[in-house]
């Protein structure tokens, strides 16, 4: 069986540094990432043309970076049934701009939004949506969470030690 496919589409390539982390974390998982410079003011009809034709395309999901006014997400939301994953860049108002404009959609046009420039999050939410499809993501998903315990249980022996010889 194929690797599952995501688009990760960036208004601006000075957005691509605070997405790095999603595509990594995506092929960690083993989804291939189509990743795009598409700005949703600057080339509307090509950021149309390609949320219609995501689909046609074997796009199973699609990750949306902006920054300021961040209409990016909505924009494709509106021309796509593919879910759209929002990951708002911090640029002004410490991103609370891009928060405001990838989480308030009108009703009909939803945008799965994730916090300010957590790329990661965005992949593992890409990642539970595919899991839905292909199976080998559900243990990939179930191991990546015990790491994390384990991380956190090393980290929490570390501040032990730490506090004990003070």
């Amino acid at each position: 069986m194929k690797n599952p496919k995501a688009a990760v589409i960036m208004g601006s390539d000075s957005d691509f540094e605070k997405v790095k982390g999603c595509i990594t974390k995506l092929k960690e998982f083993n989804i291939d990432a189509d990743v795009n410079v598409i700005s949703a003011h600057r080339t509307p009809d090509k950021a149309a043309e390609f949320a219609k034709n995501a689909e046609k395309n074997g796009i199973e999901v699609i990750i949306c970076a902006a920054g300021m006014a961040a209409h990016l997400a909505g924009v494709i939301a509106a021309h796509t049934i593919v879910p759209v994953i929002g990951i708002p860049i911090k640029s002004t108002f410490d991103g609370m701009d891009a928060l405001l404009a990838t989480v308030q959609m009108p009703p009909g046009i939803p945008v799965a939004t994730v916090g300010v420039d957590n790329g990661t999050n965005a992949a593992i939410l890409a990642a539970q949506m595919l899991a839905l499809k292909y199976d080998y993501l559900k243990d990939a998903l179930k191991d990546a969470k015990v790491k994390m315990a384990d991380g956190v249980e090393k980290k929490n022996e570390k501040v032990k030690q730490m506090a004990a010889e003070l």
